[in-house]
């Protein structure tokens, strides 16, 4: 059920224009500059964008997985507990911050691409 940083490597690097870079010593990624995911110090976590009205839903819907600390309650981010993710959600997650950075233009190619 745990989903790893090599999983999530190849999930963020297949989404158009993502980039891959160290933010704070661990792997962060990007799209026009903009961290959409970064793994956090511990290794167990990844910071994912998401809109703060999204995120208390999210988290009540999956309590075991997604989490925010006082750090975070000021941004448009939420947690990722990576030994309880599965690959499916993590995919949905990393493709929705993907979303939320990407440029409208890319987001409507890769939707007409993907039907």
């Amino acid at each position: 059920m745990a989903v790893s940083l090599t999983q999530l490597r190849a999930i963020a690097l297949a989404l158009p224009g993502v980039e891959e870079r160290l933010c704070h010593g661990t792997p962060g990624f990007y799209v026009r500059n903009k961290l959409m995911a970064r793994m956090q110090e511990d290794g167990e976590q990844l910071s994912l964008a998401l809109p703060k009205a999204e995120r208390d839903d999210l988290i009540e819907r999956h309590p075991d997985v997604f989490s925010f600390t006082e750090h975070f309650a000021k941004y448009d981010y939420v947690l990722m507990n990576l030994a309880a993710a599965n690959a499916t959600l993590a995919r949905q997650r990393i493709e929705s911050a993907w979303r939320l950075k990407a440029a409208r233009r890319v987001v409507a190619t890769f939707d007409a691409h993907s039907e």
